[in-house]
């Protein structure tokens, strides 16, 4: 693939995304870099800054449509039910201030 502005851009988000919010797992911090998931959330999210239509119920309803695996597969859960309330918030000014950016 062709490093396209928005490329780099995309890999850029998905760096401060993984590198800041994580999920929590009987009260362990796992970095959604760590957890290779911020790459597809950024990929996600990313059109949604660009279209200046970024609200905290369009970023739930993506986090709510990510699913992980867990236990080998055993159980599956959404991504929003892994972030913290304050990791959400978090999120979703990382987002904004991302977007002022662009």
């Amino acid at each position: 693939m062709a490093n396209t502005p928005s490329t780099a851009a995309i890999e850029a988000l998905a760096a401060e995304i993984g590198e800041n919010i994580y999920i929590d797992v009987a009260k362990w911090h796992l970095y959604l870099a760590e957890a290779h998931l911020h790459t597809p959330l950024a990929e996600q999210v990313y059109p949604l800054l660009l279209e200046d239509r970024l609200s905290r119920g369009g970023l739930e309803k993506i986090l709510g449509g990510m699913s992980v695996s867990l236990g080998a597969g055993k159980q599956n859960l959404c991504l929003l039910d892994l972030i913290p309330q304050s990791g959400i918030a978090r999120l979703m000014t990382l987002l904004e201030d991302y977007q002022q950016s662009l």
